[in-house]
């Protein structure tokens, strides 16, 4: 069977990557790449890619995308940086726009497999957490604070409304649902094609853009500020893009179903991090955080991202068991997540110069 995909989010760090390796499997005829964004350089030129230029809340792009009968759908489109002064309008973006998907996926009978990103900061950064905790898939979101987490809170729940909605009428045409709650996702694509992508680990490991804002937080990392519960958790995105390649194209069973993507093993503390990136750490208290967070978010008018809340998930740890899927489907993932991070491996492997690989 020839398969055609439909990906939203396709000039982002994950979209694109889905759509350029996808594009390279016998079975895939074609892909939809929808994205309010232009086509990325990745794609371009890929025959098998029919760009879309479209918000996912504008509606106009259904009447494109509907006629290729897509029946594979993978979710991948978000805002994922808060806006500043424009909460409205990231709402419609992000929450009416994922619902306007689950529309599509669910009111067109080719559709028969849904792949939704949703994110293990849901799960919420507290003071209570602790190193050693791990939240489970069955563990509730507790997430209010951080808008990201919120809204990501509140689509993956209307996601599941919907499904439950279509399941009770047997006129409703019900794809397979399969959500991935990704750990903090990472590899030589993302630290090496991204340049202008801002995130804690392009900030630590020198891999901003030499605009004057990113060389003034380059200056600030000069060290690694950590609290004293500090820790991250990374998933390469090979595995990512296995574990999603693996609910799109393999007869694997269920009707909803949910997984923290995370592999297992030690997470990354603030010690590990340093010696990464080649640094000391900085003790420094939650206290601190907050107040340079907030400063920093205001008197840059959000250029930082250091929105409302942002600062707990510096301060506190959101560790995740990612083995359900293990468990479920036997999958193995190939890098642990200091590996993940540390290492240059992978299959985007040929952006890193001969200087910067680390095997």
């Amino acid at each position: 069977m020839k398969h055609t995909l439909f990906i939203t989010g396709a000039a982002g760090y994950v979209g694109a990557m889905l759509a350029d390796q996808f594009s390279k499997r016998d079975d895939v005829l074609k892909i939809v790449a929808l994205d309010k964004e232009p086509e990325p350089e990745l794609l371009r030129g890929n025959s098998k890619i029919i760009w879309i230029m479209a918000n996912t809340s504008d509606g106009s792009w259904r009447a494109m995308a509907a006629p290729h009968k897509p029946d594979i759908v993978i979710h991948t489109a978000w805002q994922i940086r808060e806006m500043y002064g424009k909460k409205k309008r990231q709402w419609q973006w992000n929450v009416d726009g994922s619902c306007a998907v689950f529309d599509f996926a669910f009111s067109n009978d080719c559709v028969e497999k849904f792949v939704h990103f949703s994110t293990v900061s849901s799960y919420g950064a507290e003071s209570t957490n602790t190193l050693e905790q791990r939240f489970t898939e069955s563990d509730p979101f507790r997430e209010n604070e951080y808008l990201y987490g919120i809204e990501k809170r509140v689509v993956e729940g209307r996601l599941k409304e919907r499904f439950h909605a279509a399941r009770k009428n047997k006129n409703t045409h019900v794809p397979k649902v399969f959500v991935v709650r990704p750990a903090a996702i990472t590899g030589p694509r993302g630290r090496f094609m991204m340049k202008e992508r801002f995130g804690l680990q392009a900030a630590l490991s020198g891999k901003l853009s030499r605009s004057f804002i990113h060389r003034l937080v380059s200056f600030m990392v000069s060290v690694v500020p950590a609290p004293p519960l500090w820790l991250r958790q990374f998933i390469h995105e090979d595995d990512v893009a296995d574990i999603i390649g693996m609910f799109s194209f393999k007869d694997v069973d269920g009707d909803y179903e949910v997984f923290n993507i995370c592999p297992p093993g030690k997470p990354v503390l603030a010690r590990d991090m340093a010696a990464a990136v080649g640094k000391r750490v900085l003790p420094i208290s939650p206290y601190i955080v907050r107040v340079a967070f907030f400063i920093f978010w205001h008197l840059t008018r959000g250029r930082i991202p250091t929105s409302r809340g942002g600062w707990k998930f510096y301060s506190f740890p959101v560790a995740v068991d990612g083995s359900r899927i293990t468990q479920k489907y036997g999958f193995s993932y190939r890098f642990g997540s200091l590996d993940a991070f540390r290492k240059t491996t992978g299959r985007y492997e040929y952006a890193v110069s001969v200087s910067e690989r680390v095997s």
